[in-house]
This record gives C-alpha cells, structure tokens and sequence, in this order.
C-alpha cells in the first residue's frame, strides 16, 4: 500500500464525529471503529469516506442488536429458549425491582444480627412443593446434574455413603460408573448432550437397554461394585412410539434400594401442574410425582414449565441434599440474590394457589394441583399464556386489524398452532389465533426482516406465503407497541 493510500484512511476522531451519537458508549465504539480502520489498512482498495462509514454503520448496527432487550413473541412457542425461556411475572419483577435496589439480608440472620445461611426459606418452600425431604437451587439444570454427579462419581469413598453401602467397601475401588438406558443418552438444545455431561463430570457411562427397549432385568444386571448411581433422564424434548418399552420409576427405586444404590431422575422440565387439564397438552410428570414413586434425587430447570428464573432445582432426600451442599463445587453453581428472590416469588405464587393442608407439608401441598385448583395460579405467565382461550385471542385479534387501516398491506385473522418449547412437551400443540400478513409488494421475508429492526423487535413465523404473529404468546399489554412496529415496518 502507498503512502497515498494510508492518507487516504480517515483518522479515528474524523469517523467518531461523522457518525455523531450511535446509542452505543464511546469506548464500544472506539473499539470498532479503530478495528475497522486497521483491517483497512490491509487492503489494497480502500473505499470512500462515505463507504467506510457505511461499514463501520452495519457493524455497529449488528453490535447494538446483539445486547439483551425486551422483543415481542410471535412465534407461539411459550418457552423460547433463544428468546430467554419463561417471561417472569408482575409480581417476581416487583420483588426484583426492591432486592435489586436495595442491601438485603442474602446472608444475615435478622432475629440474631449475625451471619446467616442463604436461601434458607426457599429451600423449605421448594421441598414443601416437590413433596420432597429437602431441596436447594443452583445456577441452572446442567450445574444440577454436574453437582450430582460429581458428588457421586469418585474413586475413594466417604465415611456419610454408608446408606448405600459404599462406606463398607475398599476405599480404593473406584466408584464413577453411571447406569442409564441408551434410549435416555438424548441431546438438548445448544449442543448440551447428556453423555458429554456425564463424562465431564467424572461419570464412567454404563448404557444398558437398547434405543427403543430397557427393561429392569436390564438395570438390575449392571449393577456393580462400581456403580455410582442409576440415571434416569426425561425425554422431555422428543418421545419414541411404536416397539417401545421403559422400566418404570418404581421398579427402578425399588431395585436401587434393594442394591443400596443412588437412584436419581433429571426430569427437566419442571410442571408443577397437571398439564394434561389444559386442552391439547400431554401430562408432563411433575417432581412431586417422582418424588413419590422412589426417586432418592429429582432435578429440573426453574425457567421451563416453573416459569421461574433460570435455575436448576434439587429436590429428594435431606441427608443427600446437605451432602451436595458441602461439595467445594456448590459455591461456585449457587445462586445470588436476584435468582433467589426471583424463584421465592414463584414458589410463594404456587403455594399460595394451592388449598393444599399446611400442617402436612409433604403430602398434601406437594401433589400434583388439580384441574380445578389449576386456574388459581395467576402471576405466572407461562401458566396464564397456556390457559388463555382462543375467544380472547380472537377479540385482540378483531380489534388489531382496524388500527392497521390504510397500509399497503393485508391483515387477517388466522390459525395458529402454539407449541411449549424448551425441550418440553414435544407431542403437544395448543390450538391458537395468529395475526396474518401480507404486504402488497414485499415479500415475507422482507416484512419479518424489518419488524426484527423496529425499537422494540417483533419476530414471527412465515407460513403459506404469510407472516404470521401468534398472539398466544404476545402479551396484550403489548398490541400497541405491536402496531406501532407493523406501522414502521409496512411504510
């Protein structure tokens, strides 16, 4: 490159004025506009002033876009895991808004004045839910299983194993091996694969069963003097019919107790209703129900069908649970004091909906909440987004299409089909009312691409030559900020 040509790159201070105020801070961009400079410098060709500043313009365009903010759902997946999972409710944001903004007791005892344990009430309010001797919270439901495999997955045994026999054993025979059905070695989203997970943790995997087929004779032949635990995983992303056969938990706690063996289930997705009330979804096993049918551990996410924050939930036998706490690894999974406020509030939600008998806590308020009892659990948005009737759609859907008069475009009131998401509920589909569009000149494509670039985002779906926008799961608060994108979109 001539000397001619590095004259012809802008200075820094040159760009940053013609590109005034950017929403972004000046370091940001400083950064990308040094970035883009230099790489000119590499090239032989060197644009324009105006070319150089139309680059730098896309890249911080695409900058500003990656920060986190709020966007309106149109898809009709309830539980979008690229769209941040389950929404959180009036109430759970209030709580935020006052613990966030002030100093808290996260730690103190208050009756004493001294240092205090954390999550201390959110535990006994979680084991209260899952019917559960005991339960704590880490940072999500992969941090769970990671905890609990590394807890019983290692080579020298501890003196507190003796429940399960291994206090009795050579202290140098390894103990890592995990049994689990090949038809449970599953994938979630984001690359996350349940045999990577076990094997980062320490775990020797023992697959048994076939894809489709695990009976308990299956289980019962694997254990061993090195079996650490049995696994069992919810296929809570995708389901297998036709030849198919699983052994069922109670068999499998039965056998596990009979060989002094761990048995823990990670169900995932984490109901806490009866699913199958809501018309068009499948029952979805709750932890309460494993809990009572013999598991020693259950774990499951807080941001799925909890509709909490993100979280991951452990709940089952105390001796266990206080046996996980005292791994050095807890302190680096538990939670701080915005999750933990965030799903106290949700718990007290359930728990205040349920009628359940108080003076038994681990019978009566940790069932399954019954059809009736269903309805009272308001403040939780993926429960209300759920329940709500397409009657009601149907009405915000009526009245949407008259403040779109005189566009140059169509709008319809369509079909929808709302899904759960988030590796939950994969067999079940939520009938639904869409909002359709049709541009009288630009392609779908096109229109979806520019509500995605509007102050507050709008994504949906394109279907038979129409953009469609689920309003099963766009808030109602939300339709005038909705028209007023489809607006700036269609003009």
């Amino acid at each position: 490159m001539s000397p001619s040509d590095l004259r012809a790159i802008p200075s820094v201070e040159k760009v940053l004025q013609a590109l005034g105020d950017t929403g972004l801070p000046r370091p940001v961009v400083l950064e990308v506009v040094r970035a883009e400079l230099a790489g000119l410098r590499k090239h032989r060709t060197i644009p324009d002033f105006d070319g150089v500043l139309a680059r730098l313009q896309v890249s911080l365009k695409g900058l500003r876009a990656s920060r986190i903010q709020p966007v309106i759902n149109g898809t009709g997946i309830l539980i979008h895991t690229n769209l941040g999972r389950a929404p959180l409710g009036p109430e759970v944001i209030e709580r935020l808004s006052k613990i966030g903004s002030n100093y808290n007791n996260l730690e103190f005892a208050l009756p004493g004045g001294t240092r205090g344990g954390r999550a201390a009430y959110l535990e006994r309010s979680l084991a209260l839910l899952c019917a559960a001797e005991a339960a704590t919270a880490v940072n999500n439901n992969a941090a769970a299983l990671v905890l609990i495999l590394r807890y019983f997955c290692r080579s020298l045994a501890r003196p507190d194993d003796r429940r399960f026999g291994i206090g009795t054993r050579r202290a140098s025979l390894p103990k890592n091996e995990v049994i689990i059905s090949r038809g449970e070695l599953i994938q979630i989203g984001g690359g996350f694969r349940i045999p990577e997970i076990l094997e980062s943790s320490g775990a020797r995997l023992r697959e048994v069963g076939t894809t489709n087929k695990t009976s308990i004779h299956d289980y019962a032949r694997a254990i061993t003097r090195q079996t650490a635990l049995i696994l069992r995983v919810h296929r809570s992303n995708f389901f297998m019919g036709g030849f198919v056969e699983s052994a069922r938990t109670e068999e499998i706690a039965a056998l596990a107790r009979k060989k002094q063996v761990p048995f823990v289930e990670d169900l995932g997705s984490g109901a806490m209703i009866e699913t199958e009330a809501i018309s068009g979804l499948e029952h979805e096993p709750t932890a309460a129900e494993v809990v009572g049918r013999g598991v020693d551990l259950v774990c499951f996410s807080g941001d799925k069908l909890l509709g909490g924050p993100q979280a991951g939930v452990i709940a089952g036998k105390s001796k266990l649970i206080a046996a996980l706490k005292r791994e050095p690894i807890f302190r680096a999974l538990r939670c701080g004091k915005l999750i933990l406020s965030a799903l106290e509030t949700t718990v007290d939600l359930y728990l205040r909906g349920s009628s359940a008998d108080s003076s038994h806590p681990n019978t009566a308020a940790g069932k399954r909440i019954s059809r009736e009892q269903s309805h009272r659990y308001a403040g939780i948005p993926v429960l209300e987004m759920m329940r709500v009737s397409n009657d009601e759609l149907r009405s915000r859907a009526e009245k949407l299409i008259p403040a779109l008069d005189g566009l140059p475009i169509a709008a319809l009131v369509g079909v929808g089909h709302a899904q759960i998401g988030g590796g939950t509920l994969p067999r079940s589909v939520l009938a639904s009312v869409t909002l359709d569009l049709a541009h009288h000149t630009l392609k779908p494509q096109e229109i979806a691409s520019r509500l995605r670039e509007q102050t507050v985002p709008v994504i949906g779906y394109i279907a038979r030559g129409k953009l469609k926008l689920d309003l099963r799961t766009i808030f109602p608060w939300q339709d005038a900020e909705l028209v007023s994108a489809i607006r700036a979109a269609s003009s």
